[in-house]
């Protein structure tokens, strides 16, 4: 069974110095020289957005890719990339010391050497090397030099060091190739910046460990043409995967309707539509895991009878007027019994979600209360939803349930702040060496 809390796999948390996270953040974005550079315009635009102060810091190669008038345009802010410019106002120390962040998209495989190797021989190093807030590192380059060992190495070492070494996508690279190594989205970058932003410090620590998570609402097929939903997009599901990844887990997701979300680094997608395809795939893949997450909105009931050819409204056996329904598995409840059983490992962690309600009778907190009690999973995250409220949003808030303890409050915010509130609470739950 699982561990108490103060294991050897601590949650390592690094608050920034921003009081106010509402409030402008100065962020350094750092661009390297590689194709996807042209996507860092697209990051300066999403921090702008949000309120922030953005400072370009490119490599004279990235120069080669998007030219200085285009990031001073989008940012505000003049564009520097040697140490022997602004010579007057220290640049070269001053840039680090008054940012917030230092984000890196892309990082090539010679800028991630340079920055390992300790370098001050431009802009941009000297800035990592003076900065002492969050710094995150998009990695971007082809396949075989991801997998160099010599490009391994260097990403252990700044991993070492507190920098945050976001995994790479798999996709489409220069030319006709295909692999990891692609800039992960621009929106995922800066949601993992907002995270660390907000004090919560992505470390690698969960290297070796297998998560599973499903994510995502089921549908219940009606007829060919019909189905039954609900509003779940997957966000919740999808931020958890994308942070656990980063975090260096093995991450499968089993996703239902997910709204064609970006496929977060690192991961691994098995898609299903039905909560019977869904019990089907969680029993099959928690197998060998260490955490399982049951973050999808999974359907309660299903048509007893599915229909072969499109039904007809207006007929006198219109079937669509009355609807037999028979109740779906709990799924939530069959994997803590499978655990019991030995059909899931005794050390695995199983958290559940509980979508609530307010009504008369009792708060939506209330109703997440008794379902925890019910379900014997080891964290339960609940949600109050209802129209444009979690469900599809890209924010959320709710609480936190474990055993023996007073509820949890997580405070609105994004889905990725969420995401790493609650796997720290499933940290606290590993047992040691595993």
């Amino acid at each position: 069974m699982v561990a108490g809390r103060g294991s050897c796999h601590a949650c390592t948390v690094r608050l920034c110095d921003v009081t106010d996270l509402n409030s402008p953040r100065n962020i350094v974005l750092g661009v390297a020289g590689g194709i996807a550079a042209y996507k860092a315009c697209h990051l300066v635009r999403n921090f702008k957005e949000h309120g922030d102060n953005v400072r370009v810091v490119p490599t004279q190669s990235a120069l080669n890719f998007v030219g200085a008038a285009t990031f001073e345009a989008l940012s505000g802010n003049p564009v520097s990339t040697s140490v022997f410019e602004a010579v007057e106002d220290v640049q070269h120390v001053a840039v680090g010391q008054e940012a917030d962040a230092v984000v890196i998209a892309p990082a090539t495989a010679d800028l991630i050497a340079r920055l390992a190797a300790g370098r001050a021989d431009d802009l941009l190093t000297a800035t990592v090397l003076v900065a002492t807030c969050p710094i995150i590192v998009a990695p971007a380059m082809h396949t075989e030099m991801w997998n160099n060992p010599a490009t391994q190495d260097n990403v252990k070492t700044l991993r070492r060091r507190g920098i945050t070494v976001m995994e790479p996508a798999h996709g489409r690279l220069t030319g006709k190739d295909t692999g990891a190594g692609r800039l992960p989205d621009p929106e995922q970058i800066a949601a993992i910046a907002r995270t660390e932003l907000a004090g919560f410090h992505i470390d690698h620590s969960w290297a070796g460990l297998k998560v599973v998570i499903s994510a995502g609402g089921t549908q219940e097929e009606l007829d060919p043409v019909r189905y039954l939903g609900n509003r779940s997009s997957g966000r919740q599901g999808y931020a958890l995967a994308e942070v656990a990844a980063h975090k260096g887990a093995d991450v499968t997701i089993v996703a239902g309707n997910t709204a064609e979300l970006p496929v977060p680094s690192g991961a691994t997608i098995r898609n299903i539509v039905s909560a019977q395809d869904l019990e089907a795939a969680m029993r099959e893949e928690s197998r060998d895991a260490d955490i399982v997450i049951m973050a999808a909105a999974v359907a309660d009931y299903r048509p007893a009878n599915v229909a072969e050819s499109k039904m007809k409204k207006g007929k006198a056996d219109d079937a669509l007027a009355t609807l037999e329904m028979v109740e779906n598995p709990d799924i939530l409840k069959s994997l803590v019994a499978a655990r019991e059983e030995g059909e899931v490992p005794q050390k695995c962690v199983i958290v559940g979600f509980a979508a609530e309600t307010g009504d008369g009778d009792s708060s939506a907190l209330d109703y997440a209360k008794e379902k925890f009690a019910r379900k014997g999973c080891d964290v339960l995250m609940a949600n109050e939803v209802g129209r444009g409220v979690t469900f599809g949003q890209e924010n959320s808030e709710g609480w936190i349930l474990r055993r023996n303890e007073e509820p949890q409050r997580v405070e609105h915010g994004s889905k990725q702040v969420v995401a790493a509130q609650i796997l720290a609470a499933v940290n606290e739950m590993i047992e040691p060496g595993n």
